[in-house]
């Protein structure tokens, strides 16, 4: 099953921040994710098969206006 993800969703983590938040926004998408941290705004660069790996489940997904 493919995951489609989106800029704009809002993921929950396997592992918890060390600001003990585990929701991040997706900021960028491709080869490597960008997330952004829902507490702290800490900015992190994850490679595509690290984040699919650290991905518990998706809180909420961005509409898809348009398509």
């Amino acid at each position: 099953m493919i995951v489609r993800y989106q800029i704009g969703d809002i993921v929950k983590t396997k592992k918890t921040h060390p600001c003990g938040s585990d929701l991040w926004e997706i900021t960028r998408t491709g080869i490597d994710f960008g997330l952004k941290c829902q507490k702290c705004n800490h900015f992190v660069l994850m490679p595509r098969p690290k984040f699919e790996k650290a991905v518990k489940a998706i809180v909420s997904q961005k509409e898809d206006v348009g398509r």
